[in-house]
C-alpha cells in the first residue's frame, strides 16, 4: 500500500486536503511540539540544517505507518516547520519527523520530537524499546491540592530511584517498581520524616542501551539508572502500573499530587548534559538528525566532544539549545508541578559551545531568573566526567544549591579515622560557610551517601570496590570511597566488627541530621540496605539495588525516625545563615569548638560542637551540643555549661545498643547529664539543653 502525501501546492494560508480525511492548514511556529487546537494538532520542529521536513503518522494501535505529510514551505517561518493537521485523532496516531537535509526526499530515520510529551514503544521493561511519539493531553485533576512551601534549610532529601524503591522482597505494593508503587510507599516517606523526595531519573530512557553482560550468566545487562535520556518532556513509560496511552502521563503527576497532599515535595533528577544518541557510532533518534551542531558539542575536527564520558555532550548554551532546556524544565513545572531540579553534571551547561567554562553562563543565569522557576529548588552537582570542579564556585545567582562532596567526604575520613583533624568536619556541619560565604546554609547539600559509590553499610564494611558484576573487569566506579571496613572485608559473624559497623551507620546519619545545611539520605540507608561491596550499581537490575523490605534493619529506621525528628524540633540546626562563632552580646556563641574541656578544641580524633540559639521573643532558646569521638578508645568528654536556667539532657549515643541509642529529652525518662560524659571509641552523642523545673508528664 502506498503512503499518502499532500497533493500539489496550494496558495499560502488555504486548506490543504490529503488521503485518510486529513487536512492541512497553517501552524504556529510558536508551539514547538504537538499541541491540540480547536483545527487539530498543531506541530512544529526546529531544524536549521533541513531543506525540508516532513511529518510522519503511525498507527497507535499497530505502530504501522499511515501518512507522510511535507511540511509546506509557504507554512514555514524561519528555521520553524509548522502546520496544522486537521483530523489526526490524538488518541489514536502517533508521530515523527523525517528530515530531508538535501533535497533526495524523506529517506531518514524516523525521528522523535524534542518537545514530545509522552513516547509509545518503550512500555515494556527490558525489552528493546521502537519509539514513536504520543499526542498528550496536559489536563489533569490537581484536586485543589498545592504545593508545599519548604524553604531550603527545613527540606530533609530523599533520593530514590522509581523502580528499585519498591521492586524487592516485601515491598508491600500492588504494583511494584512503578510510580504507583511509590506513591503507595508515601505513609512510610512521612513516618520517616523526610519532605522532598528526589526522584533518579523518570525521563524517557532505553534501559537496554548497555554493552556490557553479567560475567557469571550472560546475560546483558540494563542500564537501569536512567541517566541516558531518549526524551527530555516524556516521562519514563515503564515506570507506570498502566504504561499504555496517557497512563504515563497520569501516574506520575498522580505521585506528585499524592506527595504534595502528604506535605513532601518533589525534586527531579535531571540529565540535560549528554542523551542517548552517544557518538557517531550511536543512534539517530532525534536531535542528531534535526540539528546536530546546534544540540552538540564538536571539536575542530568535527568529531563529538565526549566531556560527559558518555559519547556526546549536550550544547548547552547554544540559543536553541538554550530555549529547550528552559522549555523542558518550564513543562515539569507547570504541568507535573514539581518544586525542583537536581541537574546532573552541571558543569556542563556552564560550558561554551567550544567546550570551555563560561564565567558568566546564560543558561545557569536564564534558569536562575526565569519566573516560571522562580520557586523550584535548582540543585547542582558541581562536578563533570571532564575533570571540572566548581564546587563552591558554581554561578550561583543566588538560587543555585550544590551536592556538597566536601561534607561526604570529610565526615567520611573523620569517622572512618582516616583523619584525626576536625576543622574540616566542624566547617561542614556549620553549613561550610568556606565554601558557600554569604549564600547562606541552603546553599550546601549534605550528604554522606548517595546513587553514586557505596551505600552506608557498605562504606562500613568495604574498603575495596567489588564491581566484577557489572561486566567491567572490576575497574569501574569511584576508587575513592574513604571507607574503613572495621576489620574484616564484607560479610561477617563476627560480633564486635558487626557493632562497630551499626555504630558506624548510626554516627554518620546522626551528623547529617545535626548539620547546618539541607540534609539528604539515599534510598535504604536507613535500614541497612547493601550493595554487596558494589560501588556502582547503575547496571544492576536486580537484589543488588533494590530495597529488601524483608531485611531491613528495624533499629536502624526507628533510630533514623528519631533523629529526623530531633532536627525537625530545634530550630539551632536549620538556620538560614551560617553562625557565627562569635557571640555578639557577650553570651554565648552561636557556634563554637570545644575539646575535651571546654573552649579548648584541638583534641585529636575528637569533634566537639556547641550550637546555640538564645531565646526570641515568644520563642525559647535552642542549644545542642554534639561530641564525635573517631578513636579506638573511650575518652571523657566535659561539656561547656549549658545556658542559665537550663540542663543537659542526653539525646543520642551511639556507643550504646542499637534500641538504646536514643532517649526522649522531656517528659519521663529523659536522662539527665551533670557531668562529663564518657564517650565510647568510634561514637557520636548529642545533648540538648532542658530548662530545669519544668513540668514533666
Amino acid at each position: 500500500m502506498s503512503t499518502p502525501t499532500l497533493q500539489a501546492p496550494s496558495p499560502a494560508g488555504t486548506v490543504r486536503r490529503t488521503g485518510r480525511g486529513l487536512r492541512v492548514l497553517p501552524g504556529d511556529a510558536r508551539r514547538p511540539g504537538a499541541t491540540v487546537t480547536g483545527d487539530g494538532v498543531v506541530f512544529t520542529v526546529y531544524s536549521s540544517t533541513a531543506r525540508r521536513m516532513h511529518l510522519v503518522l503511525f498507527d497507535a494501535g499497530t505502530g504501522a505507518e499511515l501518512a507522510t505529510l511535507p511540511f509546506p514551505d509557504e507554512y514555514r517561518t524561519g528555521h520553524a516547520f509548522t502546520m496544522t493537521v486537521a483530523g489526526a485523532d490524538p488518541d489514536t496516531v502517533h508521530y515523527g519527523f523525517r528530515a530531508e537535509p538535501d533535497g533526495a526526499g524523506p529517506v531518514g530515520p524516523v525521528l522523535l520530537d524534542p518537545y514530545a510529551k509522552a513516547l509509545a514503544g518503550g512500555e515494556e521493561w527490558g525489552r528493546r524499546p521502537d519509539y514513536r511519539c504520543r499526542i498528550v493531553d496536559d489536563a489533569f485533576d490537581w484536586q485543589g491540592v498545592t504545593r508545599p512551601r519548604i524553604a531550603p534549610q527545613d527540606l530533609v532529601v530523599y533520593e530514590l530511584h522509581v523502580r528499585g524503591f519498591t521492586r524487592g522482597r516485601a515491598c508491600g505494593v500492588r504494583f511494584p517498581g512503578t510510580y504507583d508503587g511509590v506513591r503507595e510507599k508515601i505513609p512510610y516517606l512521612r513516618d520517616l520524616g523526610v519532605n522532598c523526595v528526589e526522584l533518579m531519573p523518570v525521563f524517557e530512557f532505553d534501559e537496554t542501551d548497555n554493552p556490557f553482560t553479567d560475567p557469571a550468566s550472560g546475560a546483558p545487562l540494563r542500564n537501569y539508572w536512567g541517566y541516558n535520556p531518549v526524551a527530555w518532556f516524556a516521562p519514563k513509560a515503564a515506570y507506570a502500573a498502566d504504561p499504555w496511552g496517557a497512563g504515563p502521563v497520569r501516574e506520575l503527576k498522580t505521585l506528585v499530587r499524592e506527595l504534595h497532599r502528604a506535605g513532601i515535595q518533589v525534586v527531579l533528577d535531571v540529565v540535560l548534559n549528554h542523551t542517548a544518541e552517544g557518538d557517531h557510532r550511536g543512534p539517530v533518534l532525534s536531535l542528531r538528525g534535526l540539528d546536530d551542531g546546534a544540540y552538540y558539542l564538536h571539536g575542530p575536527d568535527g568529531s563529538y566532544r565526549n566531556l560527559t564520558r558518555t559519547g556526546n555532550t549536550v550544547n548547552a548554551n547554544h540559543p536553541l539549545t538554550r530555549a529547550l532546556i528552559l522549555d523542558c524544565l518550564r513543562y515539569w513545572a507547570t504541568q507535573y508541578r514539581v518544586d525542583g531540579f537536581r541537574f546532573d553534571m552541571a558543569p556542563i551547561l556552564a560550558r561554551g559551545q567550544d567546550g570551555s567554562p563560561l564565567e558568566r553562563p546564560p543558561l545557569l543565569e536564564a534558569i536562575a531568573a526565569d519566573p516560571v522557576l522562580a520557586g523550584c529548588h535548582l540543585i547542582a552537582e558541581p562536578f563533570d566526567a571532564d575533570g571540572l570542579d566548581l564546587l563552591g564556585t558554581f554561578p550561583r545567582h543566588g538560587r543555585w544549591m550544590e551536592w556538597n562532596a566536601r561534607f561526604q567526604y570529610a565526615v567520611r575520613r573523620f569517622l572512618a579515622g582516616h583523619t584525626t583533624d576536625a576543622a574540616e568536619p566542624a566547617l561542614r556541619l556549620r553549613g561550610s560557610p568556606d565554601v558557600y560565604a554569604g549564600h547562606g546554609t541552603g546553599a550546601s547539600v549534605n550528604f554522606v551517601a548517595s546513587h553514586d559509590g557505596f551505600p552506608l553499610a557498605d562504606w562500613t564494611a568495604y574498603e575495596q570496590r567489588h564491581n566484577e558484576a557489572n561486566g567491567e573487569g572490576g575497574g569501574d566506579g569511584p576508587h575513592d570511597n574513604a571507607s574503613w571496613n572495621a576489620g574484616h572485608e564484607g560479610p561477617t559473624d563476627d560480633p564486635g566488627v558487626l557493632r562497630l559497623r551499626a555504630r558506624q551507620v548510626r554516627n554518620a546519619l546522626l551528623l547529617v541530621a545535626v548539620s547546618h545545611g539541607v540534609p539528604m539520605l539515599a534510598a535504604g540507608d536507613e535500614s541497612g540496605r547493601s550493595q554487596h561491596g558494589n560501588n556502582n550499581a547503575y547496571c544492576q537490575d536486580n537484589e543488588t539495588s533494590w530495597l529488601d523490605w524483608a531485611a531491613g534493619d528495624a533499629a536502624l529506621l526507628a533510630f533514623t525516625r528519631a533523629v529526623l525528628a530531633f532536627r525537625r524540633a530545634h530550630p539551632v540546626l536549620r538556620r538560614r545563615d551560617h553562625p557565627p562563632a562569635e557571640a555578639p552580646d557577650g553570651g554565648l556563641p552561636p557556634y563554637s569548638l570545644h575539646g575535651e574541656r571546654p573552649w579548648q578544641p584541638g583534641a585529636d580524633g575528637l569533634l566537639a560542637v556547641l550550637m546555640h540559639r538564645p531565646g526570641q521573643a515568644a520563642e525559647p532558646g535552642d542549644t545542642v551540643f554534639v561530641a564525635a569521638n573517631n578513636r579506638p578508645w573511650e575518652r571523657r568528654v566535659e561539656p561547656p555549661p549549658p545556658p542559665g536556667g537550663t540542663e543537659w539532657r542526653l539525646f543520642a549515643d551511639t556507643g550504646a545498643p542499637p534500641g538504646h541509642d536514643i532517649h526522649p529529652t522531656e517528659g519521663t525518662g529523659h536522662v539527665p547529664v551533670p557531668g562529663p560524659l564518657t564517650l565510647a571509641d568510634h561514637s557520636v552523642t548529642v545533648l540538648v539543653a532542658h530548662p530545669m523545673g519544668r513540668n514533666e508528664r
